[in-house]
């Protein structure tokens, strides 16, 4: 099982079948907050969803091909974060992540994306780590421009959001890059 102490505060954990019910119910508490930058929430409505989510997330894992994982702070559930892609031939790691709507402002994503970048690159021997945003989502964009991150352009109408699609704005940080910061 993957357990990743950031700091005395956070911790990443891979998500287990006791945890589908904090995991729904942060889910559904940060709906709305949630639904203006994620597409998944109307498919995420009950927490037999959440217990696929898991079990989906296990197999990916399992797989070697991706990690969700649960982000803790201060021993309570604050979102989830990982690789939404571990491309192996390319050494390439694609960060994800969401926090719920009662944990924004303590650095917690900053955190987290500087320990998965590090953990990438470090523990994962990748070569190269992404993380795409919504172009709108500024908090979103935030954390990669806040830890370095190279921006590399903008990929148009990349995601259909419910009734439009948005722009995706694609960073990029090199091991070499890291390394030398």
């Amino acid at each position: 099982m993957f357990v990743h102490k950031i700091d005395e505060e956070l911790e990443l954990k891979l998500p287990q079948k006791h945890d589908a019910e904090a995991l729904f119910r942060l889910t559904d508490q940060s709906r709305s907050h949630l639904k203006e930058w994620l597409p998944w929430l109307d498919f995420t409505t009950k927490e037999e969803d959440t217990k696929n989510f898991i079990a989906g997330s296990n197999k990916l894992y399992a797989d070697n091909q991706g990690l969700n994982a649960l982000i803790f702070f201060k021993g309570e559930l604050a979102g989830v974060a990982g690789y939404n892609q571990l491309d192996w031939t390319n050494k390439t790691a694609k960060v994800g992540y969401w926090l719920g709507v009662g944990f924004q402002g303590h650095g917690i994503m900053t955190r987290t994306a500087q320990a998965l970048t590090q953990y990438a690159f470090e523990e994962l021997n990748m070569n190269r780590v992404e993380i795409r945003a919504a172009a709108g989502n500024k908090k979103s964009r935030a954390i990669p421009e806040r830890l370095g991150y190279t921006y590399e352009g903008q990929i148009r109408q990349a995601e259909w959001l419910y009734d439009h699609y948005v722009d995706h704005v694609m960073y990029g940080m090199l091991s070499d890059e890291w390394k030398n910061r």
